[in-house]
Order: C-alpha cells, then structure tokens, then sequence
C-alpha cells in the first residue's frame, strides 16, 4: 500500500511512530506538509502538486492536521479524497469534531452522555444563561481550544460572568458547561480505532489544577474501561464520521460523559503508559480499509 502521512513535521512523535508502524509492515510511507500541497480544481478532474511535482496514487492518507491549519488541512485532505485515496477521518469529519459546540449539537442529538453545555452571544442575556446552567463551579471552554488551553474553571457567578464578558471582549467563541465534581480531576483517554478501542488511559490533573491534560502536567496510568465507557467511545467516533480518534470521557454519577472528541490523537503518551502500538493499530486498519477502497474503485472502472 502506498500510503500518505499528513503532518507539518516529520520528526513530531506520533508521526515517526506512523512511519514506522507502515515501514515494518511493508508499505511505502511519505509524510507530505499539508500546506506544501497546493490544488487544481476543475470539472475534469482533481490535481495536486507537492512541492513543484505532481503526487497522486496514494491509497490511503492518514490526516495529522493541527487546529492552526484545519481550513487548509481539510482542503487539502478533501483533495485527495476526490482523487480516490481512502482516509479515516474525512476532512468533513474533521472539521465536525475540531468544533466543540457542533460537536456536542451532533454527539447530544444521538443520545451521547455530555456535561450539561450552554452558549450565547449577547452580555444582555449572560444572567439567564448561566441561569439555564445551574449554579457554578462552570467550565469555560474555548470553541477551538486544544490540549487544555483555553480551558478555565470559575467557582462564583461574579467570576463566571467576568470570564465571558472578557472572552466576549476579545470577540472569542466560547461554551459554558457544568462541572463534574465527582470525576474528581480525573479523565479517560479512549483511543478508538474503527470499531473497538485500542487503547485506554485514566489521566488526574496535578495539585492546584482541574485540567487532566498531559500537556499541562497531568499523570496518567493504564486503564481497562467499562463496557459502557467502551460503547459511549466507540459510538461518539461512529457518530462525527472518524474512523480514529481520541475520545475524552469522565466518569460521572449518570454514567460515562464526553467532553472531547480529537480527531488528531497523540501517540506519545498512551503507547508509553499503556505499551501498546497504537501507531501499528491504525496502521493496519488504514491498510485494509485502502485496499478495500482500492478494490472497489478497481471493479467499477471494469463494470464501466
């Protein structure tokens, strides 16, 4: 299979550990800077060119794209798509879940367990909207936010409601959610590859912080979930169209809660807390979904 790794740095963990994964398994692999990609787009046909030499034949590509690039990563990604590479995760699917609050509409609609999330966009109707969330502590979350950034925990009215006339202020998107004081700082990172989950980690915020992230200094151990915790995981990636994700849960008193969906998940830490090869995971699983791709697109030119 000649596959293709979307990534702006080769040398980035989760994209040598790809690169690996494909070599040991026989594949031909090469990572392509999304914004060194640029497109032909006409009604004849779909090209591209990487770098002043056209690239096409690609079976498969397995999309890296950071939050900085969603718009062009996707573009590109939609690309390739169109030229009849298979990928897990479409660029539609991407977008669909880099955005939080479209991504809680899509996810709640199907019954998935949320923390409870409110949003507006006038200061007049700040009051009640806290109001239709309940009492605090809130959780203020940036629409985009990535790794813990642009996450804040207020513990009174007054300080919620200073929090989004700030964000308001800097014209931010932002959700408000309720917080889970059972879950105690703690979070499940999911690691869901078609249809079962790979992998599992339980991460705890550090002293003094709510935020589980290991980009902010959070610890992490491996964890067997729950067959509900499995389901909830395995549904919500089914759900926004990803065929790898890394699905955030909490443990609460109503039973699993998703508070994220990444459609980029990284490998660094849950192959070393879990010792599992989850790069080799997605491997294989990108490698017979593009064969089988390949198969089919094969039959059709012969019918036609």
């Amino acid at each position: 299979m000649k596959l293709a790794i979307l990534s702006r740095n080769g040398k980035l963990y989760s994209t040598r550990r790809l690169v690996e994964a494909a070599r040991e398994r026989g594949h031909s692999v090469r990572v392509l800077d999304p914004l060194r990609c640029y497109l032909r787009i006409s009604s004849d046909g779909f090209d591209m060119h990487y770098k002043g030499k056209p690239i096409a034949g690609y079976g498969a590509v397995v999309p890296r794209i950071g939050a900085s690039i969603t718009r062009y990563g996707c573009a590109v990604l939609r690309q390739f798509e169109l030229m009849g590479s298979y990928t897990p995760n479409s660029a539609a699917a991407i977008a669909r879940a880099r955005d939080k609050l479209r991504c809680h509409q899509v996810l709640a609609a199907e019954g998935i367990g949320l923390p409870v999330t409110v949003f507006g966009d006038n200061p007049d109707d700040t009051g009640d909207l806290l109001a239709m969330l309940g009492p605090p502590p809130h959780v203020i979350k940036l629409n985009e936010g990535t790794q813990g950034a642009g996450v804040m925990l207020t513990e009174k009215p007054s300080a919620s409601r200073a929090a989004i006339e700030t964000l308001r202020g800097l014209y931010a998107n932002f959700l408000v959610q309720e917080f889970i004081a059972e879950a105690k700082g703690a979070d499940l990172r999911c690691f869901v590859v078609g249809d079962r989950v790979v992998a599992a980690m339980r991460r705890e915020a550090p002293a003094g912080d709510f935020r589980s992230n290991l980009h902010r200094g959070g610890s992490a151990k491996k964890v067997r979930p729950s067959r509900a915790e499995v389901e909830t995981a395995v549904r919500s990636a089914r759900i926004l169209g990803l065929g790898v994700a890394g699905v955030d849960l909490i443990r609460s008193d109503r039973g699993p809660l998703v508070l994220e969906v990444n459609s980029s998940p990284g490998l660094e830490g849950i192959e070393a807390v879990t010792g599992i090869d989850v790069a080799g995971a997605v491997v294989e699983h990108v490698a017979a979904r593009g064969a089988a791709n390949e198969r089919g697109r094969n039959a059709d030119l012969t019918d036609s």
